[in-house]
């Protein structure tokens, strides 16, 4: 396999510290607010990292922290009056509910600022002692750049003077424009810790560093994990800080490869909440169905930057359609062997610095062979059997075709139609068990009006609404 690294700035091979074991590491959301598309975008993103890698034989640790102590939350407590913990378990749950109906699986391990805070007092020791960082008159710890010799080996982005000085506009008693906060000294309406170093409450930067070298570190190489991932607005200034914080501290760089992720954009603005346009993954998942979302987000390649915009997202939804209409056609069928060449495929291109584009295509082609043989020969139980097997595949290595095929095409029927239409089946199943086929027709005529189509298949009736 091959990777986009994000320093070397081009596609290396990718060669795991321990042989056929991966260790990743994603910057997850600060949770104060509801999840949106750049939340999205970047869960699968590294969703579908983690089940390639899988799929190549890979053991696979994947972790994903909450930022449950910021600016932000503490600045929500005070507008709403709600306590920290109430605000950040509410969106936690939320973030986590709203990636299920994406079909983004749960990290193997996900820390809390709030539940790592000895972790991180520990790191900002060791920086302190080997002079690394210090604290200024107010009692905040700095870390000190000065001291880095690398500072920057990451990003190359310190010549930025202008971002520098945006980054320093009101931060006082540090000795270098490009220092940063480890531990912020406790100030009035503000929530304060305990620490060796005074009342106070990590720096965001610290946080990553130190979770990653108490739960998933190796502290037996020269780089404490295989992965490190992230949007890109993260690669400076936060993974440069996280990179220099543990180098000092532990004498090991922190990731062998670092990947990031594209921006969201809508309809060619850069989605953001100062820009208004934020797009709520909850409010999504209100007009299309999670897989639909899924498979949109999926379609570009992670390291692009996605427009999101309806006109696209219904063109990727007919795309969907294509398989989940073949998957009627095996409907009930047990899986058999697999199309070992389609496989092939679509892991070569994944295996590609994850080529979705020519993954999709190979899986566009399966979707048309396998309709012509089954034209050709509808009766062949191994075509059928090999075809509900690559389905099956593509559940669990791209997370789509999951669901029941007639159910898929019934997405967007409000309840009451959908109670609607199957009393109507029932009660047509009843006249057809009674012989009162005259019954059965018209209701199956009435359904027809209604736009809804009938399959008698071994397990039932089942039906769906036409298009």
């Amino acid at each position: 396999m091959v990777i986009f690294d994000s320093v070397k700035k081009e596609k290396v091979p990718f060669v795991p510290l321990h042989d056929k074991e991966v260790r990743i590491y994603v910057c997850g959301p600060t949770v104060y607010d509801d999840a949106h598309l750049g939340h999205a975008r970047s869960a699968i993103a590294f969703d579908l990292l983690r089940r390639t890698l899988e799929a190549l034989g890979y053991r696979v640790i994947f972790t994903r922290n909450f930022t449950d102590i910021d600016d932000k939350i503490i600045n929500k407590s005070f507008e709403t009056g709600e306590p920290i913990e109430a605000i950040t378990e509410k969106y936690t749950q939320h973030y986590l509910r709203d990636m299920e109906a994406l079909g983004v699986r749960d990290a193997d391990i996900s820390p809390r600022a709030t539940t790592s805070l000895d972790a991180i007092v520990e790191m900002i020791g060791k920086l302190l002692e080997n002079g690394c960082a210090y604290r200024s008159d107010d009692g905040t710890v700095w870390f000190d750049t000065s001291k880095d010799a690398d500072y920057c080996s990451l990003s190359h982005r310190c010549g930025d003077e202008e971002e520098v000085q945006a980054r320093i506009a009101h931060e006082e008693g540090k000795r270098h424009p490009r220092d940063f906060a480890l531990w912020k000294a406790c100030k009035e309406k503000d929530v304060c810790y305990d620490s060796p170093f005074g009342r106070g409450r990590p720096g965001w930067h610290i946080e990553c560093s130190a979770m990653i070298d108490r739960y998933l570190a190796y502290h037996d190489e020269p780089y404490a994990i295989d992965i490190h991932g992230g949007g890109a607005d993260l690669f400076f200034p936060h993974h440069e800080n996280e990179a220099a914080q543990t180098r000092c501290a532990t004498h090991r760089k922190l990731a062998k490869y670092w990947m990031h992720n594209g921006f969201v954009t809508i309809d060619g603005e850069k989605m953001s909440k100062s820009l208004g346009n934020s797009f709520f993954v909850k409010d999504a998942l209100k007009v299309y169905d999670g897989e639909i979302l899924r498979f949109y987000l999926l379609s570009t390649h992670y390291r692009a930057n996605f427009n999101f915009n309806e006109e696209d997202l219904l063109a990727s939804k007919k795309r969907l359609d294509k398989l989940y209409r073949l998957k009627k056609r095996v409907y009930g069928v047990k899986a058999g062997q697999p199309d070992k060449d389609f496989h092939k495929a679509v892991l070569e291109a994944l295996s590609d610095d994850l080529n979705i584009s020519r993954a999709l295509a190979a899986v566009d082609e399966m979707i048309a062979q396998a309709n012509e043989k089954l034209d050709a020969d509808p009766k062949n139980k191994g075509l059928k059997q090999s075809v509900a097997a690559n389905i099956s595949w593509l559940d669990e290595l791209l997370g789509i075709g999951v669901k029941d095929p007639f159910r898929y095409f019934q997405l967007g029927l409000d309840e009451e139609t959908i109670r609607r239409i199957e009393t109507l089946i029932a009660e047509r199943n009843e006249a057809k068990k009674a012989k009162d086929f005259r019954r059965a027709d018209a209701i199956r005529d009435e359904l027809a009006a209604m736009g809804v189509q009938l399959m008698d298949t071994p397990a039932g009736t089942m039906w769906e609404k036409a298009e």
